[in-house]
């Protein structure tokens, strides 16, 4: 197979990192009323907050979405593969980078989680033009590295939701849909392209039950979000090696090591 190692169109990359982070630097500058408002059903009632952050939150997401059709779209092996499983962890990474921001108050913590933020950004973007071409030099170390971002996401969106204190019946989709995103994504690339939606629905079921359990525990919001990331790294890294067809006499080892790791982890923080 003839290798490649071609490199994102410059312009297009920076038109669409710096666009994304002019609307987060942008955004503490703006004052909007904050707005409420009930969805009452029968027998149940869902309040939401919308805020302007809220709001760009979302925007910022659809844009990283498209921005990054757009960037593969210059892509010279492109031919006729879709772009849309591309887009995901992009709109993802450029959400999630708006919690913690919407979070803190202009000072050198936000000016930190702004730096680091783009700086994750501009890597996913970088790393998700490189795994559009499986015969790309760099394809094995991209696809480590999205991995790597998806999970450490999924944490950080663990602790967020957790520490909203949100309803279960909120906590739930918004930890159980991005996990099967999540473990989805990271099958198809280990796997070289091939999706395993029954494996990434059985994780995320398996995980949300997990969720469930611990919703009541009086654990920390960083505790509850390694909980839950042990198993669902495990649970991927075993389905991962299932399709690759690895003996069972081995296959275990890695996602042990690393519940073992993140659990510990998790006790020890509460301790």
């Amino acid at each position: 197979m003839e290798e490649h190692r071609h490199l994102p169109d410059s312009n297009r990359f920076s038109v669409l990192t710096a666009t994304i982070l002019l609307a987060y630097a942008l955004t503490p500058f703006v004052k909007i009323p904050e707005s409420k408002f009930i969805l009452q059903l029968p027998g149940i009632i869902f309040p939401f907050r919308l805020t302007f952050s809220s709001i760009i939150s979302v925007l910022v997401a659809l844009l990283a979405a498209v921005g990054t059709d757009w960037l593969l779209r210059g892509h010279p092996h492109l031919g006729e593969q879709k772009t849309y499983q591309h887009s995901l962890l992009p709109a993802m990474t450029a959400w999630v980078i708006g919690l913690p921001l919407s979070a803190l108050i202009i000072g050198p913590a936000w000016w930190v989680v702004f730096t680091l933020g783009g700086i994750l950004l501009a890597m996913v973007f970088y790393a998700e033009y490189i795994v559009l071409d499986f015969s790309d030099l760099r394809h094995a170390p991209a696809t480590v590295g999205l991995t790597a971002v998806s999970f450490a996401l999924f944490l950080i969106l663990s602790i967020a939701v957790f520490n909203t204190a949100q309803r279960l019946y909120l906590l739930m989709p918004a930890l159980m849909i991005p996990m099967a995103l999540v473990s989805l994504r990271a099958l198809y690339l280990r796997l070289g392209g091939r999706w395993c939606i029954p494996w990434s629905i059985g994780i995320s079921l398996v995980v949300g039950q997990i969720a469930m359990a611990l919703h009541y525990w009086p654990l920390s919001p960083l505790s509850y979000g390694l909980f839950l990331l042990g198993p669902a790294y495990a649970l991927t890294s075993i389905a991962g090696s299932i399709e690759e067809k690895r003996s069972w006499a081995t296959l275990w080892i890695e996602p042990v090591i690393m519940l073992v790791i993140f659990w510990g982890l998790a006790l020890i923080l509460e301790k």
